[in-house]
C-alpha cells in the first residue's frame, strides 16, 4: 500500500491502456477542494474511492466529465503510451436521480432523447430502439425498454443508466455512489454487472462508495481521499490502515473483510469492445 505520492513530474509508461490524473486540483471560491491528486487508472481496473463527507468525492468525478474546472492534468493513453488524440470518453452513473411520479417517460423515450437527433415527441427511431435493446441486454434490463421510469425500482433505475452510459463504451466510466437507496439484492446485482463490465469491455472503472466492504469485495484497487489521497492499495491493504479509524471512527479487522481478488491487473493491453458489437478494436 503507497501513501498520496509526491508530485515528481509525468508518470512513467506502464505498457497498458489506462488513464491518468496528473496534479489534479479543484479550487472554488478561494477554498482547495482537491489536491495533488496523482491517480493512474488501468483499462480493466476497478478502483474504488472512499472518504469521509466532505472529502471531495463528488468534486474529483466533476472535475473529471469537466462539470468543474481543474487544475492539472487529465490524459488517457493507449497501450503504447501514445496520448489519445481524441476527448476522454466519459460514462457516468450518478447517485439516485428524483423522478416525477406522474412522468409517463418510458425506458425507451430516456435513450432516445439521449441517443438521437429526432425530436421524442415523433417517436423513437428504428436505430435508436435497437441500440436501446442492445444497450439494456448488456446489464440484464431488456425487459425495462417499455417501462416507465417512475414505475420501476431503485436498483432497476441504475442498471438502465449503467446501460445509457455504456454507449458509446467509454474509456473512464465513473459511478458515483450508484447503489445508494438499493435494496441488497439490488446492490449485488448491480456490482456483479458492473465487475463483468469492467473485464468485457476492459474499461477502466472509478467506484464512488460508501459502503467500504462492498466496494472492496468488487475493486481491484481503493484510495482513501480526503482533500488529497491519504492511501492507495489493495482494498484489504487500506482496510487495515490505521488512517481508517482515524477517518471514519471505526476500522476493521481481517476476518470482517471479503477475500481479496484475483491478482493485480497485469500491464498488458487487451482488446476494447464496441457495445453491442463485440469486436475488439485496437
Amino acid at each position: 500500500m503507497n501513501a498520496a505520492p509526491e508530485s515528481t513530474g509525468a508518470l512513467p509508461a506502464c505498457g497498458a491502456c489506462c488513464t491518468r490524473l496528473e496534479d489534479f486540483g479543484v479550487h472554488l471560491g478561494g477554498r482547495t477542494i482537491l489536491e495533488n491528486i496523482r491517480l493512474h487508472m488501468h483499462c480493466g481496473e476497478l478502483t474504488a474511492v472512499i472518504g469521509p463527507n466532505g472529502a471531495g468525492k463528488t468534486t474529483l468525478l466533476r472535475a473529471i466529465t469537466g462539470d468543474l474546472p481543474h487544475t492539472g492534468a487529465l490524459r488517457f493513453l493507449q497501450h503504447d503510451n501514445r496520448e489519445s488524440s481524441k476527448p476522454l470518453r466519459i460514462g457516468y452513473v450518478p447517485q439516485k436521480v428524483e423522478i416525477d411520479a406522474t412522468s409517463p417517460t418510458t425506458v425507451l423515450d430516456l435513450f432516445a432523447a439521449a441517443l438521437a437527433r429526432w425530436p421524442v415527441w415523433l417517436g423513437p427511431r428504428a436505430a435508436a430502439r435497437g441500440r436501446t435493446r442492445e444497450a439494456l441486454a448488456l446489464v440484464g434490463a431488456e425487459p425495462l425498454m417499455h417501462r416507465k421510469l417512475a414505475e420501476i425500482s431503485i436498483g432497476q433505475l441504475q442498471r438502465v443508466f449503467l446501460a445509457l452510459a455504456l454507449v458509446p463504451v467509454p474509456e473512464l466510466l465513473l459511478l458515483d455512489e450508484p447503489v445508494a437507496g438499493v435494496d441488497r439484492a439490488g446492490t449485488r446485482l448491480f456490482y456483479q454487472t458492473v465487475s463483468r463490465m469492467r473485464t468485457e469491455f476492459d474499461l477502466s472503472i472509478l467506484l464512488v462508495s460508501h459502503d467500504l466492504t462492498a466496494a472492496a469485495a468488487v475493486a481491484d484497487r481503493m484510495i482513501l481521499l480526503n482533500r488529497t489521497i491519504l492511501c492507495d492499495g489493495r482494498p484489504r491493504e487500506v482496510l487495515l490502515n490505521p488512517l481508517i479509524r482515524d477517518t471514519f471512527g471505526f476500522g476493521f479487522t481481517p476476518e470482517e473483510l471479503p477475500p481479496q481478488r484475483g491478482p493485480a491487473i497485469p500491464f498488458a493491453h487487451h482488446g476494447r469492445r464496441s457495445a453491442g458489437a463485440g469486436e475488439a478494436t485496437p
